[in-house]
């Protein structure tokens, strides 16, 4: 893919990334990487030119002549919601983009003005950065120049340069570039630039917001989930590969594990004390989550788990899950509060998905009063009535995995003890 381009006067997405641009010698593979997810992500929408240049990312259609202006515009709001929707991506503008001179800049200043007094905005102020030189305006001269030009051309606007209703921003480059809106993004790191992890997802609110800030940190990720049909009905499934498919619109792909989880928990329910029965369960879970991660090359185990938010997720419950596992577990919402994690839930979609009323094992199979600081002791004896390395070889060969892209899902069976 160039990492250069020669524009003509058209429309386009002018795309902006922020922390990318902070990296050392290592920048072009941050942005090489976010220039492929983004292409990826295009591909199924229709061609694209994706491109790099002076610190900004230009998506442009591959049309033919005889496409229309609408079609065009349906193109650009795709590859908009595309690249707002695309870790690494900060904001996005749709942008007109010209070899001129100020003249150009009026001209398309006052179609974006247009615009605007058709939907009823009617104050504004310019904005302009002149990073070339050579142009015979300074920033300041062009600001002024233009503002008064507008305000001649359509007495109706007045100016505010605290609170107006649009902005026409100026960029002198290469090339000029003249727009009036900006798109904010979900900012992040490039899907695909720190490793990948494998995430525990249940159908609550939880998990999937820890995915979901996982990967914005540039992880790629696989997740797994644990069924137990028929005590949990396949509802309960469709919810969590439903919840998987919307956080892959943001990373790009979800491979996920389904564990026929239903003979191993009758086990554990059979063997476990009531008020150990949680504890015992996700120290399996963990068990069997860090012998898939091994095998699936995941360098982490996500969880979705806040500090005091349920019994099992006190100091000495986690404790107990975490002594079976020896990759790191990452929990992005340890120190998060509830509303603060549903605010996150509503803003990338997952919540009206999360709240559907179809059970998980983790709540079926559970005790009235399960015990909130169990002791090492407490749980080795558990462990002791259990054959731990036989069950989690029983899970491995009893996996259905989904692999999840926002437009399709492709179900595939494989035996993991292989």
């Amino acid at each position: 893919m160039t990492r250069t381009v020669e524009f003509n006067k058209q429309k386009l997405i002018m795309a902006r990334f922020g922390e990318i641009a902070l990296k050392g010698l290592n920048r072009h593979k941050f942005e090489e990487r976010l220039l492929h997810n983004l292409a990826l992500k295009l591909k199924q929408y229709g061609s694209y030119q994706v491109t790099l240049s002076q610190s900004r990312i230009w998506i442009i259609p591959n049309v033919t002549p005889t496409v229309t202006e609408n079609e065009i515009d349906l193109l650009l709001q795709k590859a908009i919601e595309v690249a707002t929707e695309t870790f690494g991506i900060v904001s996005v503008s749709p942008v007109y983009l010209f070899a001129g001179d100020y003249s150009n800049i009026l001209q398309i200043s006052r179609q974006l003005v247009e615009e605007h007094l058709e939907r009823g905005d009617k104050t504004f102020k310019v904005d302009c950065r002149r990073a070339e030189k050579s142009f015979p305006l300074t920033s300041m001269e062009i600001m002024n120049q233009l503002g008064g030009d507008l305000l001649e051309a359509y007495p109706e606007l007045k100016v505010d340069i605290h609170q107006p209703d649009f902005i026409i921003k100026v960029e002198i480059r290469q090339n000029l570039a003249v727009y009036s809106q900006v798109i904010q993004g979900v900012r992040g790191l490039p899907t695909g630039m720190s490793a990948k992890g494998l995430v525990l997802l249940s159908g609550g609110i939880d998990s999937p917001v820890a995915a979901y800030m996982m990967a914005s940190r540039g992880m790629e990720l696989e997740a797994i989930y644990f069924h137990t049909f028929p005590y949990t009905s396949d509802l309960a499934k469709q919810k969590v590969i439903d919840l998987a498919q919307i956080v892959s619109r943001y990373c790009g792909r979800v491979v996920l594990h389904v564990v026929d989880f239903t003979d191993i928990n009758l086990e554990l329910n059979a063997k476990t004390p009531k008020d150990m029965i949680t504890i015992t369960m996700r120290r399996m879970m963990m068990r069997i989550a860090q012998a898939l991660a091994e095998k699936r090359d995941c360098k982490a185990i996500i969880t979705g788990e806040s500090l005091g938010q349920v019994a099992s997720q006190t100091t000495e419950a986690i404790n107990a899950t975490d002594a079976v596992a020896t990759l790191p577990i990452f929990r992005p919402l340890i120190g998060s509060d509830k509303e603060d994690t549903i605010k996150i839930a509503r803003k990338i979609g997952t919540f009206e998905t999360s709240i559907k009323p179809y059970d998980d094992c983790c709540t079926i199979f559970v005790a009235k009063h399960p015990k909130t600081r169990p002791n090492t002791a407490a749980w080795q004896s558990c462990d002791s009535e259990l054959d731990c390395a036989a069950l989690t070889q029983q899970a491995l060969s009893k996996i259905t995995s989904y692999d999840i892209r926002y437009d399709r899902i492709k179900e595939f069976q494989r035996d993991y003890n292989e």
